[in-house]
């Protein structure tokens, strides 16, 4: 089968290690399922996995891709969950100390063919296109978690979303919308800022203005950069929920006096589980609400999308189709 994967690994030019070719079909063990992918989204994960970031040599080739929307083999139509837990785990997967995402231990979505537990597929609704769909099981999903899982939020509650143009952000400013929340959101690029506006987003601001009001919640995913922006704009007893640290993971302040003096939180988040995209696919059937793509291409031409997310020319998902 045709599949895009990594060779080798490269921290400085990680696309060098990018093959796109035939690789073996997947045979599924027991208790698992084949789905013809009929499209799969690009994450940030699939670059850092060619920089070497969560794989092995001995682990190589692999499959790269997290996410995925096909045909199961009776032909419906699924969306495929990204967490593999341990199949003696009970519970919220994303707390199995054992879990891993596809493309780590497992191979991933971007080829023909995706071998995955039976639990980890959930119907898609015909009102989602595959490519669409394709979106949800990383980014929505991580977004969706932060926002009414760990966030705790509900109509009517202010939030700020950093860095708007990323997957995630973009993600939550537009679930944010669609369930009745006051979204603001910052970018330090004015096309983004104004692309925040069309899809969701109630006010925008460069990235460490001052703002108008105190927020309900903060959701970081920029990390360095804009932590204490994050924590300044909180009211007292407001929730700071973070899912990444894409400029950087160290501080040079935490505000850990702010912190404790307005009695904040700070909530860590990843990913989802497979009830919660479950529930995130029928909040989309309901509303009418569709992920932002920013390009589709077809999988046999996926290094430029590689080329694109590589050079941060992305405002929502890229998706490769089949």
């Amino acid at each position: 089968m045709f599949a895009v994967y990594a060779e080798s690994f490269s921290p400085e030019s990680p696309l060098d290690g990018l093959v796109l070719g035939e690789r073996p079909d997947p045979v599924a063990p027991d208790g698992w399922t084949t789905v013809t992918v009929k499209a799969a989204s690009l994450n940030h994960h699939d670059v850092w996995s060619l920089r070497g970031v969560g794989l092995k040599q001995e682990q190589l080739p692999m499959i790269l891709g997290c996410d995925a929307a096909g045909l199961d083999e009776d032909g419906n139509e699924v969306v495929v969950h990204a967490v593999i837990s341990d199949p003696t785990w009970r519970g919220d997967e994303t707390l199995d100390p054992q879990r891993s995402l596809l493309s780590e231990r497992h191979q991933g979505t971007l080829a023909d063919k995706v071998v995955v537990p039976r639990r980890n597929v959930v119907p898609k609704p015909a009102s989602l296109s595959f490519a669409e769909a394709a979106c949800l099981p990383t980014a929505w999903l991580t977004a969706y978690r932060m926002l009414f899982t760990r966030g705790g939020l509900k109509a009517g509650d202010t939030v700020l979303v950093q860095g708007a143009g990323g997957g995630v952000s973009t993600a939550c400013i537009i679930l944010a919308r669609a369930a009745g929340l006051k979204v603001l959101a910052t970018s330090r690029d004015e096309a983004k800022r104004a692309k925040a506006l069309e899809i969701g987003a109630h006010e925008v601001f460069e990235s460490g203005a001052r703002l108008p009001v105190k927020v309900d919640a903060v959701m970081e995913t920029v990390g360095r950069a804009t932590w204490s922006h994050s924590i300044r704009a909180l009211r007292p007893g407001g929730t700071i929920v973070i899912s990444g640290t894409t400029s950087g993971p160290r501080l040079d302040d935490a505000e850990l006096t702010r912190i404790f003096f307005l009695q904040l939180s700070v909530v860590g988040s990843t990913m989802g589980t497979r009830d919660e995209l479950a529930s995130l696919v029928t909040l989309l059937d309901a509303t009418g609400t569709k992920p932002l793509i920013d390009r589709e291409i077809a999988l046999t031409d996926a290094r430029e999308g590689f080329e694109a997310m590589a050079g941060g020319d992305v405002f929502g998902k890229i998706v490769f189709t089949r």
